[in-house]
């Protein structure tokens, strides 16, 4: 899977509240409601700006920190963003990407700027940052969450094969 985009750098520490505030957890189950809120807490103009086109959110360390909500990667998804890099995730929104559908790549992301419309090879294990024209390796995903992210998150994986059906 290859996807391009331009990219939408936030900083380090980003935690779920800023990704969806918790404000809005109880008004709606709405994901497609709730998206027009995504990241608005660092960017109010996010939704605006990603939704048309899609985008990449690029991040530094410790990106999906705080509580464990789903909303948090639904929301990006429904907000048109196709890909989340960054140094490093908290580990549970990292699995709550992979379960929702929503790619998560562990990269450096210094030599990416606001912008700059990168492409991102899930199995080549690299993002190229078509715009400075550097490549960023990273290690691929293993077999199990490229499955899961090919067939659109965990319960689109159920739906599509009736069990698990994550063997090589």
């Amino acid at each position: 899977m290859i996807i391009k985009a331009p990219a939408f750098k936030f900083g380090d520490d980003i935690n779920t509240d800023y990704i969806i505030s918790g404000k809005y957890k109880f008004k709606s189950n709405d994901m497609n409601e709730m998206a027009r809120h995504a990241m608005e807490e660092l960017d109010p103009d996010y939704y605006a700006r990603v939704s048309p086109e899609g985008g990449v959110l690029v991040a530094g360390t410790n990106f999906g920190c705080g509580s464990s909500r789903e909303q948090a990667p639904l929301v990006l998804i429904h907000s048109n963003t196709k890909a989340v890099l960054a140094q490093t995730f908290a580990r549970i929104f990292y699995r709550n990407a992979i379960n929702t559908g929503l790619p998560v790549v562990t990269c450096d992301t210094a030599q990416i700027a606001e912008g700059d419309v990168v492409e991102v090879d899930l199995e080549g294990g690299v993002v190229r940052n078509l715009t400075t024209s550097v490549a960023i390796p990273f290690a691929p995903l293993p077999d199990v969450m490229a499955k899961l992210l090919a067939d659109g998150g965990l319960a689109a994986h159920i739906r599509k094969h009736g069990k698990f059906a994550l063997e090589s």
